[in-house]
C-alpha cells in the first residue's frame, strides 16, 4: 500500500470507529494493528487506554510511510475494574451485572502518529449511568450477541442504548471515538 503524503489509515476493524469516521466524511484506509490488548499490572484505565492508542498508531505508521495513522482505544472503568471486551456470555452478564443502576467511565484514548512518531495522543473521557436491571434483560440483552466485541459489554448506538439513562461527556466517545476531538487534532497535523 502507497497512500498519499497525508492519508488517513485507521489502525483498528472497528465497525463503529468506521461508521463514525464516514459520518465525520472522512475518507480513510482501515489497516489493523494486530497489537494485544494487555494491561500491565495496576494500570489506570485512561493510562491504559492511551497506552494501547499509542501502540497501534506507532505499530501501523512504521508500516505506511508518509500516512497518517490513527490508532484508538475503549475502555470501561468501574469501582477500578477495567472492563475490556467479554471473553464469553457469562463475562458479559457480569459485567452488566456490576454496571447495574450505577454510573461509569468509559475512556477513548486516540492517537495519530506519522513515519512511526507519535503526532498527537488524548484520552476522553464520559460518564454514563445505567438504570437498573433485573437478570431476566441482562440475559436477554446478552442472548442477542451485540455486548461480545464491546468494551463493558454494551453498545449504545444499539440496543444496549437503552440501558442508559445519562450521558456526561460526548456520546461518540462512548461508541469509540472522540470524533470532534480527533478532526481537530488532524487539523492542527496538517497545517504543519
Amino acid at each position: 500500500m502507497s497512500p498519499q503524503k497525508n492519508a488517513i489509515v485507521l489502525a483498528s476493524g472497528s465497525p463503529r470507529r468506521r461508521e463514525l469516521l464516514d459520518r465525520a466524511g472522512v475518507r480513510f484506509e482501515v489497516v489493523e494493528s494486530g497489537v494485544d490488548e494487555v494491561i500491565e499490572g495496576e494500570e489506570p484505565a485512561d493510562r491504559f487506554a492511551l497506552r494501547m492508542a499509542r501502540e497501534k498508531a506507532l505499530a501501523v505508521s512504521r508500516k505506511i510511510p508518509d500516512a497518517i495513522v490513527l490508532g484508538a482505544d475503549t475502555v470501561v472503568e468501574y469501582e477500578g475494574e477495567i472492563m475490556l471486551k467479554p471473553v464469553d456470555r457469562a463475562d458479559a452478564a457480569r459485567m452488566l451485572s456490576r454496571l447495574s443502576g450505577v454510573t461509569h467511565t468509559v475512556t477513548t484514548a486516540f492517537a495519530l502518529a506519522r513515519d512511526g512518531e507519535l503526532l498527537a495522543a488524548e484520552p476522553v473521557a464520559s460518564r454514563v449511568t445505567f438504570r437498573k436491571l433485573s437478570p431476566e434483560e441482562i440475559e436477554s440483552y446478552v442472548a442477542t450477541g451485540e455486548p461480545m466485541d464491546k468494551a463493558g459489554a454494551y453498545g449504545i448506538q444499539g440496543l444496549g442504548g437503552t440501558l442508559i439513562v445519562h450521558v456526561e461527556g460526548p456520546r461518540d466517545n462512548v461508541m469509540g471515538l472522540p470524533v470532534r476531538k480527533v478532526l481537530a487534532a488532524l487539523n492542527r497535523i496538517r497545517a504543519i
